[in-house]
């Protein structure tokens, strides 16, 4: 974990962005509106990842090596998280950007969006920092009245799917669909299907649901035996370290996020990395295991009907998710059944494609400076 940089970081009269990303998939999305705003001529700070820094960003610190989810695996976490909160709030009031733009992360930037507010230095409260949205929280899985909370503090939100808007209709927030980065014409996704490839083994980028998951999909990699082999893709040199401790002897080849890599099929988590399998039309499972109390929580508040987004976009269970109660042998023949169906895997990567494009005429950058 990164501390703070050195030297003091520029003021507001050289800041115009600053920008929080929470999480690995938040701090990739996050990057290509760096680089676009410093294309332009802006200066950009935040908190974010590698890949923000690698844009152009100047970095408070890396929260991303921290990323969890589920209340009970923030609250073991909670003064470290406080730490952060305080930082970045008394940096922000310090050098007052002219924008902040949250990204993604809702349990942590919805809090600090209103902290900024009741503290007055927000434009909806009287002051001179406009807060932007980006990526907007799924309201539309849970908690769906956070959506008037975010109307009373924030001054615009874009979103990455077409149905969020309809979401904050009933609202006085200003919503704008502006396509998903994974359906951008430069986009390269750098996962391949080949029907000779590897088993790509994805669980994620936050450690505590890797440790969940990793060994399970490792059970149904023993039940294959010698007849497939294996790669797992990791966003850091600390997760890269888990997994191997996890794998333990086993033959596994471990290739870094952004490396091309060729899959006959996948068994994914539920996150980010399994629209990109979804989109590069690869056969697959979603396995998902949460902290057993996160999982009895959720049960009681979620409200949809699949976890997986690809499923959720095209309304049915493209990919066959197991949750909670994950037995090798039983997902063995669930994989087998999808390898068996790349045509199918290849249409519906078509239809997913067509739902996440968006013809427009402004960039996201258009929309982060208005």
């Amino acid at each position: 974990m990164n501390g703070l940089i050195k030297h003091q970081l520029k003021t507001r009269a050289m800041c115009d962005f600053f920008i929080i990303a929470g999480e690995h998939s938040g701090d990739q999305h996050a990057a290509a509106l760096v680089k676009e705003l410093r294309g332009r001529g802006f200066e950009v700070a935040g908190v974010g990842g590698p890949a923000m820094k690698a844009a152009g960003a100047e970095l408070l610190f890396d929260m991303t090596q921290l990323s969890v989810v589920g209340f009970f695996e923030v609250l073991k976490h909670w003064r470290v998280f406080k730490d952060y909160f305080d930082r970045i709030f008394h940096w922000i009031d310090k050098n007052r950007p002219s924008r902040v733009i949250f990204v993604d992360y809702p349990g942590f930037n919805l809090r600090l969006a209103k902290r900024l507010f009741d503290a007055g230095i927000a434009h909806k409260a009287g002051g001179p920092i406009r807060l932007l949205y980006y990526i907007a929280p799924q309201v539309w899985a849970w908690k769906a009245k956070r959506r008037f909370a975010m109307a009373k503090v924030l001054d615009a939100l874009s979103v990455i799917f077409p149905f969020e808007v309809d979401c904050f209709a009933d609202t006085t927030l200003p919503t704008t669909f502006v396509g998903h980065p994974f359906a951008e014409a430069d986009f390269h996704n750098s996962i391949r299907f080949d029907a000779h490839g590897q088993l790509l083994l994805l669980p994620g980028s936050r450690q505590a649901a890797v440790k969940r998951i990793f060994p399970k999909m490792l059970d149904v990699l023993d039940a294959l035996g010698a007849q497939q082999e294996a790669a797992v893709l990791y966003p850091s040199e600390s997760m890269l370290a888990l997994l191997k401790t996890l794998a333990g002897n086993r033959t596994i080849a471990f290739v870094p996020y952004g490396t091309a890599v060729k899959a006959r099929a996948a068994l994914m988590s539920s996150g980010t990395i399994s629209l990109l399998c979804g989109l590069a039309g690869i056969p697959g499972i979603i396995l998902y295991r949460a902290h057993p109390l996160t999982y009895w929580l959720g049960k009681k508040l979620a409200k949809i009907p699949h976890l997986g987004i690809v499923n959720l976009l095209l309304k049915a269970p493209i990919y066959p998710e197991f949750i909670q109660n994950i037995q090798p042998k039983i997902v063995l023949d669930a994989l087998q059944t999808a390898a068996d169906q790349p045509q199918f895997y290849h249409e519906q990567a078509n239809r997913v494609r067509s739902l996440l494009t968006h013809s427009k005429a402004t960039s996201l950058a258009d929309w982060a400076i208005q």
